[in-house]
């Protein structure tokens, strides 16, 4: 070939590579869906609540079922924990008045109620408890809220502003009701003699019988039934994403095998 057909040749090649299509442009990567960028998600707990939120006193670790489940949530949606204790009524406040909350989300083993919802947003259940009396081991004086109710000497122990308050106030009014800060208050006064019964779902209730095993029993009476949810400020964008994650989470197995670990045989 001389070098007129190679030039010729070169120039039709060079041709050709014009008239083709053009490359398309390579697509940008699709954001995951709820990847929160490792956004830090601050969590109100009581951390007196067990099991679903308390510390540990042999090793002062802060541990319980809201903490397991919110952890593996995060994973999920790419975000980082940061849970700060706060009291019952700073959580309460928010959920009454629509105050500015300082922190992303509460966990407390909270019951999802009409009343609340008007202020803040709830996630889907987590989990449906039914609220029974909790007693000393061996109560004999009643076996139900109305045979309770009958004995004008029995003192109930409660929080205030809790569904536990709410269900002993309509059934022997405030006057027979001792009121305390926290849960583990309450338990202590009822182990000590001070109180006679409190109203505690089953899951907290397994969680105080657990650690007490000879002080401690629940009557069989079913006093209401409840779901408990986690809270988030009104429009927060987190609730979206952490309903996925969790029904994710059921979907998988993860949240039976927290729940297990925490309440064991339960269903």
């Amino acid at each position: 070939m001389n070098r007129r057909q190679l030039l010729m040749g070169a120039s039709l090649a060079l041709f050709l590579a014009s008239c083709a299509a053009p490359a398309p442009a390579a697509e940008p990567a699709a954001a995951k869906p709820n990847d929160l960028g490792g956004r830090e998600i601050v969590i109100a707990v009581e951390n007196a609540y067990p099991p679903f939120n308390y510390k540990d006193e042999k090793t002062g670790e802060n541990i319980g079922m809201d903490y397991d489940i919110v952890n593996d949530v995060c994973k999920r949606l790419n975000c980082k924990t940061k849970f700060v204790t706060t009291s019952w009524d700073a959580i309460v406040a928010v959920m009454e008045s629509k105050g500015k909350a300082e922190w992303d989300m509460a966990a407390d083993g909270i019951t999802i109620t009409p009343e609340r919802a008007k202020n803040v947003d709830f996630s889907d259940p987590v989990i449906n408890v039914a609220q029974r009396l909790l007693v000393r081991k061996g109560e004999t004086r009643f076996k139900t809220g109305d045979e309770f109710k009958a004995n004008a000497e029995l003192i109930f122990g409660a929080q205030p502003g809790t569904t536990n308050y709410v269900i002993m106030e309509k059934l022997v009014g405030k006057d027979r009701i001792q009121a305390y800060d926290q849960f583990g208050l309450i338990v202590q006064a009822l182990m000590n003699n001070d109180i006679d019964a409190t109203v505690m779902d089953d899951v907290a209730s397994s969680g105080n019988m657990q650690a007490n095993p000879d002080k401690l029993e629940t009557l069989s009476e079913v006093l209401a039934g409840e779901d408990l949810g986690f809270v988030f400020p009104q429009g927060s964008d987190l609730r979206a994403a952490f309903n996925k994650a969790l029904a994710d989470q059921r979907a998988d197995g993860t949240f039976d095998k927290i729940k297990e670990k925490w309440i064991p045989g339960s269903k």
